[in-house]
């Protein structure tokens, strides 16, 4: 999958170190684990599938996502997250969008969720930018936003 200079490809040998070397910035560092932890949880959670995101050809991100439903009776995307130095370029944004477009093309998906702390102001921007709408669902530490697709 892929637009423009962006696109996600499914972690592998050749790019998961890449996906572990990525850094966020210090104030974000609260709100979300490594990548090395969210690829090793995907080894021993099959259904997680975790991907590469990539801008000109460059590993500057990595997202993962469920394929199979959970709570709220949908499909819960478990990380997304930019380099700090990638930030803030649309990147996010459009790595995203086409992970929803691969999952409606692959899984049969009426609802998406997406978990974050309250205080993350990034996060809040780009999902409410993309459609997920805060339906008051909680859960522990993170608030729950849902995309409905159909």
């Amino acid at each position: 999958m892929n637009s423009n200079s962006v696109k996600i490809v499914e972690v592998n040998k050749a790019n998961w170190y890449d996906c572990c070397q990525l850094e966020i910035s210090d104030d974000q560092k609260a709100f979300i684990e490594s990548n090395a932890i969210s690829i090793a949880q995907s080894k021993f959670e099959p259904s997680l599938n975790p991907f590469a995101i990539y801008y000109e050809d460059k590993v500057v991100g990595f997202l993962m996502y469920n394929t199979v439903p959970e709570e709220l009776d949908a499909f819960w995307v478990y990380r997304i997250m930019v380099d700090k130095s990638y930030q803030g370029k649309g990147i996010g944004k459009t790595a995203t969008a086409l992970m929803i477009e691969g999952m409606i093309e692959t899984l049969n998906v009426d609802k998406i969720v997406v978990g974050y702390h309250p205080e993350n102001k990034g996060a809040h921007h780009l999902y409410s930018s993309l459609g997920f709408v805060d339906q008051g669902d909680r859960f522990g530490r993170e608030m729950a936003v849902v995309k409905t697709l159909k």
